[in-house]
């Protein structure tokens, strides 16, 4: 407030067009030489705003007649009523950030804003590429770049057409959808990122909507994608969909008839070692083995330098969730599995297993139950399922070793697929 008292009445009406003052920093322009700043960014993050001011510093002078550093500019939405509605007019367009003495004129029949200093942007449709074939620009902005159904054909026509002044600039404003196009624009050396999820603009958002959004899609992968604005990965290949994914995600859990913990033990103890996979999941045994549906509850999948951390972890998450019996893969710590198990909880209900077959043979079995539509999932698992994601029918795709699935395959093989194995065939013991 003593700031503001400071301000003279004009310095007070030129404030709010002051934008480095306002400004997130995922919203500033990073330095240093680059062609395309892509801006991912959750829903309602100030993508669209930090979009708009870009281009007013880019065609701005330092007077309302001056030239800034770009004449010819190409605003691309993905279809031409959302440019022109959002980057144009939207609350958070151009025409709204710009100061009434650099305000644009709108000449609809061109699909152009013509700026005092005869600076000029036009709108484009990424629908249309060829109409990015003839024009040559010196500055793009392209907005929810990740939607655009051509998004190859017209982001390569915007490269050629982005040929005009000394250092011909693109910002991409872009919630980080599945697109190939997009995981290769952000691996270019050219490229520079910022990034915010939505709760980094929550001082502009309705509580309402945050309380709603984070209500319903907290812990998703759907939230991961639309409000952490994270780029999922899904591989060609891969054992789970993000459909089924999605298709699996509930609210609650039914009544369970019985619930375990699954372990994935790490095959070491020190500060490096592979994290340790901690699954709680639960079946409800109605009807006919068949018809039977479970529930994933958990995921307490954590690294410890001390084999007696995940122990606790394991048997903590058995407390919490009222488990039946813990489940621990031996392949690598052998009986040693157990006795630090049982050092931890001597009389805790334990079964060990061994894998007789590789880790994609073991979880296709249990990828069928999903697309069966037999298992679910309770939000917050997220990171489970960006694993699940990157489990194809040639081997994990993923960084490091796919512990939360391991025990996620344990867990479900105990609770459904040995039961119905045993049904039909009771000599059939191992997976």
């Amino acid at each position: 407030m003593d700031f503001l008292a400071m301000l003279t009445p004009e310095q007070l009406a030129t404030l709010p067009y002051l934008f480095d003052f306002w400004a997130m920093p995922h919203q500033i322009a990073p330095r240093g030489d680059w062609r395309t700043w892509v801006i991912l960014g959750g829903r309602g993050a100030g993508k669209t705003r930090a979009g708009a001011e870009w281009v007013r510093s880019m065609v701005e002078g330092a007077r309302p007649h001056a030239c800034g550093a770009a004449r010819r500019v190409a605003l691309v939405g993905e279809t031409m009523d959302q440019a022109r509605e959002v980057m144009v007019f939207g609350d958070s367009g151009i025409l709204s950030v710009c100061p009434p003495d650099r305000r644009p004129d709108w000449i609809a029949g061109r699909r152009l804003l013509v700026w005092p200093n005869g600076a000029e942007a036009q709108v484009f449709s990424a629908h249309d590429p060829d109409s990015l074939r003839g024009p040559q620009f010196d500055a793009v902005w392209a907005d929810e770049l990740a939607k655009w159904r051509k998004g190859g054909e017209a982001w390569d026509m915007l490269q050629f057409a982005l040929r005009l002044g000394d250092s011909p600039r693109a910002c991409v404003t872009t919630t980080p959808r599945k697109s190939q196009m997009l995981r290769e624009l952000l691996d270019q050396d050219t490229t520079v990122v910022t990034h915010a999820p939505t709760q980094a603009n929550r001082a502009n958002l309705a509580a309402s909507f945050l309380q709603e959004i984070e209500g319903r899609y907290g812990g998703t992968s759907l939230g991961r994608q639309e409000m952490d604005g994270v780029m999922l990965t899904e591989v060609e290949g891969a054992l789970w969909s993000a459909r089924d994914l999605a298709r699996c995600q509930v609210a609650d859990a039914p009544a369970l008839d019985r619930i375990v913990v699954a372990i994935d033990p790490p095959g070491t103890s020190h500060a490096g070692s592979d994290a340790c996979g901690i699954i709680v999941a639960g079946v409800c045994m109605q009807g006919n083995v068949q018809d039977w549906h479970a529930v994933v509850l958990d995921d307490a999948s954590m690294s410890a330098a001390r084999p007696t951390a995940w122990a606790e972890a394991a048997i903590g998450a058995m407390r919490r969730h009222g488990a039946d019996r813990l489940v621990a893969e031996v392949n690598q710590g052998g009986d040693m599995v157990e006795v630090v198990v049982r050092g931890v909880d001597p009389l805790v209900s334990y079964r060990s297993v061994h894998a007789s077959k590789g880790k994609i043979a073991r979880a296709e079995p249990i990828a069928a139950l999903y697309e069966q539509g037999r298992v679910s999932h309770l939000r917050g698992l997220s990171a489970l399922e960006e694993q699940m994601a990157q489990m194809t029918i040639r081997g994990f795709e993923g960084t490091g070793s796919p512990d939360r699935v391991d025990a996620l395959v344990w867990a479900l093989y105990d609770l459904m697929i040995e039961p119905a194995a045993k049904w039909r065939n009771p000599s059939i013991r191992t997976l």
